[in-house]
């Protein structure tokens, strides 16, 4: 239990040492450790019982979508989303030291990189292995030490690894981008006149136009909604909860409005997290088409 990091410092992850959470640990907090966690539910735990100060988690990419789990996993973790976290994924194609590029046959990865990825893997004639994760992919290359085997993934992964980068920036799109969101044991309360982020949760019941009259108030106020995910629960199809992120603070006219209609129209709406909106928000936004 010595190897431990400092709680106050530590910052929880979901994956294996070189994951790309585990990058954009060490891009958005260099101060701090990066704590690997098997899980995602180990992740919330380690923030909830205090082993580390945040935990960060993907929430969404911009080519794959969102991340299965999480929107369930969220508003039940006991915890508060205090800042969000941009990431501009660089898939590396890696092998061993003295493999050369045209001896591989068969590459391993998480089903996303691997998705993310198909130009090269067509182009090579490689055999895709789909795995748990991308950093476990680059692990497993090192142990098994076949030049005609590789993983993708990031290059710090090679790094911890000891492996080598054949290509580097191998993913079909430029723009895959992976968003994320820092969890905290308490709450943050960022100034009410700078740009922020609400992020919450309500349910409506399956009948009609119940999303319709539930989201009105924030087309009337001008709030943009630049999330919304559905899901059903309870195990039944008589309610849905959705997931949703908006700019601005609650303690605006604005957004004070629609929260109020919301709750009207709904029910069992509650407020995950309020933080500061990243740069690389406002550049997608002010970036022309």
């Amino acid at each position: 239990m010595n190897d431990l990091p400092d709680p106050g410092l530590a910052i929880a992850f979901q994956g294996e040492p070189g994951a790309y959470s585990h990058l954009a640990c060490r891009q958005a907090y260099p101060g701090m450790a990066p704590l690997p966690c098997r899980t995602f539910e180990d992740a919330f735990a380690a923030v909830r019982e205090g082993r580390a100060r945040y935990a960060m988690i993907p929430i969404e990419n911009s080519l794959a979508g969102r991340v299965a789990d999480v929107h369930h996993l969220i508003p039940y973790a006991g915890l508060h989303i205090i800042a969000e976290h941009y990431e501009r994924i660089s898939h590396h194609l890696l092998a061993i030291p003295g493999a050369r590029i045209d001896q591989i046959k068969s590459v391993k990865s998480h089903v996303h990189a691997l998705g993310q990825c198909r130009g090269l893997v067509r182009e090579l004639g490689l055999t895709a292995i789909v795995g748990a994760d991308t950093a476990g992919a680059a692990a497993e290359v090192a142990a098994r030490q076949d030049p005609t085997f590789a993983a993708i993934a990031s290059e710090l992964a090679a790094e911890i690894n000891g492996l080598v980068s054949l290509r580097a920036g191998i993913e079909d799109a430029e723009h895959n981008t992976t968003r994320f969101v820092v969890l905290a044991r308490e709450a943050l309360e960022p100034n009410p006149n700078l740009p922020c982020v609400t992020t919450f949760v309500f349910r409506v019941r399956n009948v009609a136009a119940a999303l319709y009259k539930a989201l009105g108030g924030f087309a009337t106020n001008g709030i943009n909604m630049t999330r919304l995910e559905s899901y059903m629960v309870g195990g039944g199809f008589v309610a849905t909860q959705f997931y949703a992120d908006v700019e601005g603070h609650p303690a605006a006219n604005g957004l004070r409005q629609a929260l109020e209609e919301l709750d009207f129209f709904s029910h069992e709406v509650r407020i995950l997290g309020i933080y500061p909106q990243h740069p690389f928000r406002v550049h997608q936004r002010l970036s022309p088409e």
